[in-house]
């Protein structure tokens, strides 16, 4: 290869948006071509405002217009993503759908309507805080190994205080779930089993938020897989003998144990110098989940039992002042046996991946300083942005995956050659191209990371530093190397 890059204009063509976009359809072609251009542009900086992203006031005012157009819908912005998606998922076996719900805090913009209340009641104060924003509900398409696929399914809305209000003077068992704020966890799970490779097999996997029995129901009457951590002491039934759920499990004799990583933010109202590891008892049972009589449900997709799999987990001698960590998680998938076990709880630790994503949008892409006047123009402005926090989610697990692949299949021809030139000092481009462990790494290090022995993998804060760094770059060595 010459020692001068080779760059053609279908390099510049090179960038994930437009493959990722491809189809958008908002029934206007000059609507489309300006939100590939818009999505181009914020997404080379994420971490800049509209303002400082753009180059122009054309662009910036093209830009504000886009998020104020009425035919712009959220939905219609997320459906090629989902669809890609969908073909990523479609190489699987198997895949997880992390639910959870993230709220996005618009207090100190006061001028912008169409809000509603995210906060929670001051139980000392008797007081609701004064805490306005969008509520955001994502299910994270995630492999097995770890890593992100794509949004299958996303809800933003802001809370209505008077419907709120309404239902608060009505016992809540007595409201159907399809008149709650929680329905979000059975409208998702309905999306996305629609959206789903028959031929792939799914698990739902969910906080505690999402026991509810009509859940359950839900996911046996669509036929799909579900793991959810329990958060009620419920009514079970086992051999016709009637028990509750935690009284019965703790019973059971130890299967074995287990070793998880904790981070120190998981320990409450305790700060650790580093994560720690604890060790855990496991046991497991196959039960009948009882319904409760007093809820006004579904009978159809709710009957009076529901078959479910037990899977208990509990440290044993958690540091001294630390809560034990303990998970109780109920599943649809036979646990059998302790490698049964083993892998749901191994499903299960995986859950935090959608917690991560939601803290490169919100911190990395930082969704809560954009000031867009309304409601409905933020929702159009995160969901864009929530596929671009996807994109630098993906770049930071695809190296640990997949380290010997070609960078190339991450990364447009002149990203990676003006990224190795600038790590190495030297105008001369390899006749291999590198790994995508190692690009990945050459990214991390433009955002400050070290790369020492001790060191690790490169984490989400240094990766998304440094790709906003090598969007220069790379335009720079284009403008030269034309």
């Amino acid at each position: 290869m010459n020692n001068k890059s080779e760059i053609s204009s279908s390099d510049i063509e090179q960038h994930w948006i437009k493959t990722e976009f491809a189809g958008i359809e908002f029934g206007d072609r000059r609507l489309n071509m300006r939100f590939q251009k818009t999505a181009e542009i914020l997404s080379e900086q994420p971490l800049s405002s509209i303002n400082q992203a753009c180059h122009n006031w054309a662009e910036t005012k093209g830009a504000y217009r886009l998020f104020g157009n009425d035919k712009v819908e959220p939905k219609e912005i997320l459906l090629p993503h989902q669809l890609k998606t969908k073909l990523r998922i479609q190489e699987q076996s198997r895949i997880l759908v992390i639910q959870d719900t993230s709220f996005i805090n618009y207090t100190t913009h006061p001028s912008v309507s169409g809000l509603g209340s995210i906060g929670n009641v001051n139980k000392k104060k008797e007081t609701k805080l004064d805490t306005l924003g969008l509520v955001m509900h994502t299910a994270l398409a995630v492999s097995t190994e770890g890593l992100s696929l794509g949004i299958l399914d996303q809800e933003i809305w802001a809370r209505d205080e008077k419907k709120a209000s309404r239902k608060q003077k009505v016992s809540r068992q007595r409201v159907p779930v399809e008149e709650k704020e929680s329905y979000k966890w059975l409208r998702a799970l309905m999306r996305t089993v629609d959206l789903l490779p028959a031929e792939v097999q799914a698990v739902t996997v969910c906080d505690r938020e999402s026991d509810m029995y009509e859940f359950i129901g839900k996911a046996e009457a669509l036929k799909t897989q579900y793991l959810i951590r329990s958060s009620w002491n419920r009514s079970i039934q086992v051999e016709h003998e009637d028990y509750y759920l935690w009284d019965y499990v703790s019973d059971l004799p130890c299967m074995g144990t287990v070793e998880i990583e904790v981070e120190p933010k998981r320990v409450r109202k305790q700060k650790l110098e580093q994560n720690r590891i604890a060790k855990l008892e496991v046991r497991f049972a196959r039960v009948e989940l009882r319904r409760n009589e007093k809820k006004k449900v579904n009978r159809k997709e709710c009957p009076r039992s529901l078959s479910s799999y037990v899977v208990w987990v509990k440290e044993i001698k958690p540091p001294k002042g630390i809560e034990a960590l303990e998970w109780m998680l109920l599943t649809n998938v036979p646990v059998k046996t302790f490698k049964d076990a083993k892998e749901r709880i191994d499903w299960y630790k995986l859950r935090w991946h959608i917690e991560s994503f939601h803290k490169v949008l919100k911190s990395g892409c930082h969704i809560e300083q954009c000031r867009l006047g309304t409601g409905e123009r933020l929702e159009r402005y995160i969901t864009l942005f929530s596929i671009i926090a996807w994109r630098l989610y993906w770049m930071t697990h695809i190296s640990r995956i997949s380290p010997d692949e070609p960078c190339n299949a991450i990364l447009a021809d002149h990203e990676w050659k003006s990224l190795y030139c600038k790590i190495k000092k030297t105008k001369l481009i390899p006749k291999e191209i590198p790994s995508t462990r190692d690009a990945i790494r050459w990214i991390a290090q433009l955002g400050g990371f070290l790369g020492r022995k001790g060191d690790g993998e490169p984490g989400i804060t240094t990766i998304w530093r440094g790709w906003q760094r090598l969007i220069d770059i790379s335009e720079a060595w284009l403008t030269f190397n034309e």
